[in-house]
């Protein structure tokens, strides 16, 4: 491992003041993918800021009547809290998908949304990754794709972002506080991470030095009847093939609201407007859920070895669904 300096913040504005002013500074939560990283000689900073200490862990009412919650509440936490079991159950089952028990316990709110794909040879610095090493190529294309995006791809990167916990959040309208050296502001967690484009280095719409310090989860009325379908290769401790954040209103035989994201599928958590926009007035029913997710899917471009993820995808959306129209009644 390279060698780093390392300093604990003591202040939300003098831990940004001392990334902005160092380009190879990164901070460090809980490191439980940022530490991988540094082993594996693909993150190699110069410096790291230590942000565990500052006062972002507790998950407080809004106002409005919704949530926010600390930038350092630990996964663990977020998911048994009893307000975000009743209110926005997809949310938790999304966090307890995630991971291990011990991994979660240290993994924080802030810190899962900024985890980088698990895709192998981004985390190989001996194959070339656009990724990894901007203008060197795309190992992935023609290599072992199974875990690659269907959607939102490119010819840079085909890469696949990890989280359980952030397409939860693109399906609830959650959104991030984030402070940099301009002051602080607010970004929608849907709108947060980029496709890939022509620069895939670019995981996200923050710059260098921004700090997420909380999440809000705005009062969400059908986040009570939603969920978290995760396909994956087995059955614990493993990344989303797929995996389908939705909620669903039903009011005098049709349906009235619906949110719908996706995971596994692309380079950021898909947020499945076409999906929701196809089945809000519709008869809930195989048919209306089965005719969301071909919307959706319509722009699907898979890989030869991920082809099987369409199919997937329209079964694990139809599934979801049928199980919240199956409760809401």
């Amino acid at each position: 491992m390279r060698p780093f300096e390392y300093e604990r913040a003591t202040s939300p504005a003098g831990a940004v003041a001392t990334v902005v002013a160092d380009p190879e500074a990164s901070f460090l939560a809980g490191g439980t993918n940022l530490v991988d990283r540094m082993k594996l000689g693909v993150s190699r900073p110069g410096r790291v800021v230590d942000v565990t200490h500052l006062p972002f862990d507790r998950i407080e009412e809004t106002d409005a009547g919704g949530l926010r919650i600390g930038a350092n509440v630990p996964n663990s936490d977020l998911a048994a809290d009893r307000r975000v079991r009743e209110r926005y159950p997809a949310l938790s089952r999304a966090l307890l998908a995630g991971a291990s028990g011990q991994l979660r316990n240290l993994a924080t709110t802030g810190g899962n949304f900024l985890q980088r794909t698990r895709c192998v040879y981004f985390q190989d610095v001996t194959t070339p990754c656009n990724k990894r090493e901007p203008g060197s190529g795309c190992a992935a294309i023609g290599g072992y794709e199974r875990y690659h995006a269907i959607l939102g791809a490119s010819e840079h990167c085909i890469a696949t972002h990890p989280s359980d916990m952030a397409v939860a959040m693109a399906a609830l309208d959650a959104e991030l506080i984030v402070l940099g050296p301009a002051g602080e502001r607010r970004v929608a967690a849907e709108g947060l991470h980029r496709l890939p484009g022509d620069e895939p280095q670019r995981d996200t719409v923050l710059e260098h030095g921004d700090l997420i310090t909380a999440v809000v989860l705005p009062p969400l009325p059908i986040a009570r009847n939603s969920t978290y379908l995760k396909v994956r290769d087995r059955a614990s401790y493993a990344f989303a093939l797929v995996s389908v954040a939705a909620a669903l209103a039903v009011e005098d035989g049709r349906v009235a609201d619906c949110r719908i994201a996706l995971g596994g599928v692309a380079h950021k958590p898909w947020r499945a407007r076409l999906a929701e926009e196809a089945l809000r007035g519709a008869e809930p029913g195989e048919p209306a859920f089965a005719a969301a997710a071909d919307a959706e899917l319509a722009a699907a471009e898979p890989r030869p070895g991920n082809a099987f993820k369409v199919p997937m995808a329209r079964g694990a959306i139809v599934a979801a669904l049928r199980s919240l129209s199956e409760a809401g009644r």
